[in-house]
């Protein structure tokens, strides 16, 4: 074979990120030294692989199939070595959690595997679900945990556990009534997460027809940030994970709103993607993380995983 391991990882970096600056960030060398090496590629395969459209470098036909057949070679060879590394329980796993599970669940998992064994180091990168299945499919993260599947042909995906989401304020008045219709609701000053947060994308797809005549006062990438809006604006609601506010519920902060015809609710996802080679490390993780998603979410749903 005549050209490298090197030239294969760049040329599928540059293909994912279509900047030879950040490419040579990334890897720690020269703008310079990346070009030369896409050029050294493209001179031993006999074809360009790239095209330029405003000012990013984009694959053509030819770097398309290519990239298509030396993706899952790289995922193994690197799978291959965080096997060798994981072996007996040892070495790295790099996860990735959306934002509620990483507030709420992950962090307890965590620390409790880590120290079992001491020898594994965890780090966790934090997104919502879309950005954290993104980051699956581009082979940055071992696992993904997320809250509801979304669409992603290169993944798989295992049911962790269910999740209720309740809707919530801070204004005491709603609380003259103990249960609403939602079309009354619907011109209040609604706090909701980001697009591409599962909280978020599972509450408008469950109110349905009356998802479009929400009245969407502010949008935040929090839920902490969400509780501090709900306390201080009056008439403001908002729908999260209970896990989240179960303190705040508990000690009379926020209050739980009942909506007739309406069970809000959403599942937790393990994901990863399908050519991911499932290292002892990875299996036992995903083991231990199932078995506790169980435990922290409750009796009633464990049955679910």
């Amino acid at each position: 074979m005549r050209f490298t391991l090197r030239q294969m990882e760049l040329f599928l970096e540059v293909a994912k990120i279509g900047h030879l600056t950040q490419v040579a960030k990334k890897f720690g060398l020269s703008q310079s030294a990346v070009s030369m090496s896409l050029k050294e590629l493209e001179s031993i395969l006999g074809c360009k692989l790239f095209e330029r459209v405003q000012k990013k470098l984009v694959l053509n036909e030819k770097g398309r199939i290519f990239y298509e057949e030396i993706e899952p070679l790289i995922y193994r060879l690197r799978d291959i070595e965080s096997e060798f590394m994981s072996m007996e329980n040892k070495g790295k796993l790099i996860i990735g959690c959306s934002t509620t599970i990483a507030d709420y669940i992950m962090p307890h998992i965590v620390c409790e595997y880590m120290q079992e064994y001491p020898e594994v180091k965890i780090s966790m990168k934090i997104a919502n679900t879309s950005e954290i299945a993104k980051m699956v499919e581009d082979g940055l993260i071992d696992i993904g945990y997320i809250e509801g599947e979304i669409i992603c042909s290169h993944c798989v995906f295992t049911p962790m556990g269910k999740d209720e989401l309740v809707v919530i304020t801070g204004d005491k008045s709603f609380m003259k009534k103990k249960e609403y219709f939602i079309d009354n609701l619907l011109n209040k000053k609604w706090i909701l997460r980001e697009e591409g947060s599962g909280t978020r994308s599972e509450f408008m797809k469950q109110l349905g027809k009356f998802a479009n005549e929400l009245n969407i006062y502010l949008e935040l990438r929090h839920t902490e940030a969400i509780i501090n809006v709900l306390k201080e604006v009056d008439e403001s609601l908002s729908c999260v994970s209970k896990i989240a506010v179960k303190k705040y519920l508990e000690n009379g902060e926020l209050y739980e709103l009942k909506i007739k015809g309406f069970e809000f609710g959403r599942d937790f996802y393990q994901v990863y993607h399908k050519s991911k080679y499932q290292s002892e490390l990875f299996k036992k993780f995903s083991l231990y993380a199932r078995s506790r998603f169980a435990q922290i979410l409750g009796d009633k749903y464990a049955q679910s995983v």
